[in-house]
């Protein structure tokens, strides 16, 4: 072989070897997780380090569902980014209005709003931003489909806006990789009061949502891990269509615990 043809098979299997995508590992025995709670569901977890997606149900990987609370994370970034707010101290007073979860009849920062769910400081949050930024924000950011129809403090909770576990995950991996178009303050915020355990072996950041579509309640429980040498990523998504299911909130979590445990990876 000639040297010339050599080095062009070289420099070709370099090439190759430097662009190939995540393996996938498909896990058809998760699904004894979602039947112990009558739920049906995806969930996907990346393992950066193997770069390799391990899934339940695959054939929902890259369906989208309204965000629900998980695009609180967005939200944060965005009313960071254009100065709605200043920090994660920012306070806002409560309206008085008794809502149906006790912990949000009171004032809230950004972090206490998120680490509660706060729903009417999300809604006030993005009033400020108004629709037309919010609109310019998601689709420079790629977020889902990036439909704001519904409403400018609706279109996450009951309105057009919808995302896939695929999605929800490409999006955490820019954000924790500061590859997002937002400043690296605004970023190293939202990274911060996303923390739901802080321990020596690991970080988990994560957000909870739920919602409901197509006559369905839906649940969402996305967030990555952070090991002394490895991320993994994860989102998980659940619906039912009994309104009154029991323990379908806990499961959004319990589920994605149970997985970790089965899976080995370092976490709650």
């Amino acid at each position: 072989m000639k040297p010339l043809t050599l080095a062009i098979i070289l420099s070709y299997l370099s090439f190759v070897s430097c662009t190939d995508g995540p393996t996938t590992e498909i896990r058809d025995d998760f699904k004894k997780y979602y039947e112990q709670y009558d739920v049906e569901g995806t969930f996907a977890l990346y393992d950066q380090n193997a770069n390799k997606y391990i899934l339940y149900n695959p054939a929902e990987f890259r369906r989208q569902f309204i965000p629900a609370s998980t695009f609180k994370i967005c939200n944060s970034l965005i009313a960071l980014e254009t100065g709605v707010i200043a920090d994660e101290h920012y306070k806002m007073s409560w309206d008085s209005v008794v809502r149906r979860v006790p912990s949000w009849n009171r004032d809230h920062t950004l972090t206490t709003a998120f680490q509660n769910s706060v729903v009417w400081y999300y809604q006030e949050i993005a009033r400020r931003v108004g629709e037309d930024a919010m609109k310019d924000w998601l689709t420079k950011i790629d977020y889902g489909n990036a439909d704001t129809s519904g409403g400018v403090d609706q279109f996450w909770l009951s309105g057009g806006l919808r995302i896939s576990a695929e999605e929800q995950i490409d999006f955490l991996k820019r954000l924790r990789n500061d590859e997002l178009p937002f400043s690296r303050r605004s970023m190293d915020i939202v990274k911060k009061i996303m923390i739901t355990k802080d321990t020596t072996g690991y970080v988990l950041r994560a957000k909870t949502g739920w919602s409901s579509q197509d006559n369905k309640d839906v649940g969402w429980y996305v967030g990555y891990i952070e090991t002394g040498d490895n991320v993994y990523y994860f989102a998980n998504c659940l619906r039912t269509d009994d309104p009154e299911h029991l323990g379908f909130g806990r499961a959004r979590l319990e589920i994605v615990f149970a997985i970790l445990k089965d899976l080995n990876v370092t976490g709650p």
